[in-house]
Parts: C-alpha cells; structure tokens; sequence
C-alpha cells in the first residue's frame, strides 16, 4: 500500500468518524454541565481551542457556516462559559465516547502509534482549528486516545482542505453547497442565500481535492507498511465498533 492508497482507504472514515460524539446524549449532558445546549457545545467546544476569540476568528475557521450564524451561537455561548473550559470538556467527550466504544478492540496501541506518527508529523501552519487542538493533549490510556486521535487527524484534513480551497478561488459557501447542498440551512444559509455554481466552480473543487491529498500527503507519508497497516485496520475497527460496519 503506497501513501495515496492509504490516503483513499482512512480519510474519509476519519472525516464520517472523527465527529461521532458531538451530538451524543452523553455529549449533551456534559453541555447542560456548562450551562450550553448541545449546539452551543459544538461551537464553543470546537472552536474553543483557539481561546475567547472573536466570532469573525471562529467563522474563518469553520468556514461553512453562515457568519450570523457563528456570531450569534458563539457570542452566547462564551457568556456562558470559558471557551477553553468548553474545549477541554468536548476532548473529554470524545475520550469517553472512545472508552464506551473502543476498549474491546484489538491491536489499539498500534493503531494509536500510527495515528500519532501522523499527528506528531502534520504541519499546523495555517490551520487555526488544527493547532489548537492539537496543543490540547491527548488521553493516556488507548480507547480515549484513539477516539481523540480520530478527531485531531479530521481536523488536520479538514482544515487543510478548507485552505485548499481558497487557494483554488473557490468561495467556501459554494465548495459547502457543491458537497452537501442539503445541508445548508442547516449551516444558517436562507434560500437566498444558496449560491449558483458553475461547471469552473466544480472543477475549482475537484482541484482543491487533489490538493487537499497533496498537502496531507506528507504527514501520512512517515509510515512504513506496517504503521499503514496498523491505521488502515485501526480506522476498520473503529468504523464497526462505532457504527457496526
């Protein structure tokens, strides 16, 4: 397995897997602990990594969401409670989805020693989200540290692709609509607001895609095989532990 086959084979997973406990009722609760909801939870807990920033800082990092949106959800939420006490208690979250969910798995610590190597190897220029959390700190013990590790690595890419796509042109409300155009309302776009795409817009994102991989490639790229093989049957165990396929 070359680099861009590993590429093909977790990225995506990681991208569907490394969210799994925002909206958990578990995840919820902790919210309520804060005084936040479960939505406020996720602006503030993911955004949070980068400290009491402005909401303009938030929204930049994000990305996707309506700029109203993130102003109003997050200038809320940090009255209620410290953005970086709402960032260690999301990390918290994702360590505890991982000891509900992981612990059976076999071969974890492989799998969280290529995760690592790929975390400890990734370039965080750039990518606000992606260095803060990854300055956050991990769990010691397996079952959370790979949950948590499934997280910072979709930050990695997910920031990165965001950059890529900027770097192509492309408006970040048209790659969001390109690639999830139901999904905008939820995102706090009005119908007015849907944006029309061409076909120059869609090749802009196929574009920002491939480099997207060309940018990660690196980070991923410290594995020998069997590293490779440790994250590709990882990410497997995971994906059915988490979601039973």
């Amino acid at each position: 397995m070359d680099p861009r086959e590993l590429l093909d084979a977790v990225c995506p997973k990681i991208r569907d897997l490394g969210w799994a406990f925002y909206f958990t009722p578990e995840t919820a609760a902790v919210g309520e602990g804060l005084g936040l909801d479960v939505f406020k939870l996720y602006f503030l807990g993911r955004g949070g990594v980068m400290g009491d920033v402005e909401a303009e800082v938030v929204s930049s990092a994000f990305g996707y969401f309506s700029p109203s949106l993130v102003a109003a959800v997050w200038n809320e939420a940090r009255s209620i409670c410290p953005p970086r006490d709402a960032a260690t208690a999301y990390m918290s979250c994702s360590a505890d989805l991982g000891r509900e969910k992981l612990s059976d798995i076999a071969d974890l610590k492989e799998f969280c020693s290529a995760a690592g190597a790929v975390n400890d190897a990734a370039d965080r220029i750039g990518l606000p989200l992606y260095a803060g959390i990854k300055g956050m700190g991990l769990a010691d013990d397996p079952p959370g540290q790979a949950m948590q590790l499934m997280t910072v690595l979709r930050e990695f890419r997910g920031g990165t692709h965001l950059l890529a796509v900027r770097s192509m042109g492309l408006e970040s409300k048209k790659a969001h609509f390109i690639k999830r155009p139901g999904d905008m309302a939820m995102f706090g776009w009005s119908d007015d607001e849907i944006p029309q795409v061409s076909e120059s817009d869609r090749a802009k994102h196929e574009a920002a895609e491939r480099l997207t991989d060309d940018l990660v490639l690196p980070a991923y790229s410290v594995l020998d095989e069997v590293g490779r093989q440790a994250l590709v049957a990882g990410v497997d165990a995971i994906e059915e532990a988490l979601v039973g396929k």
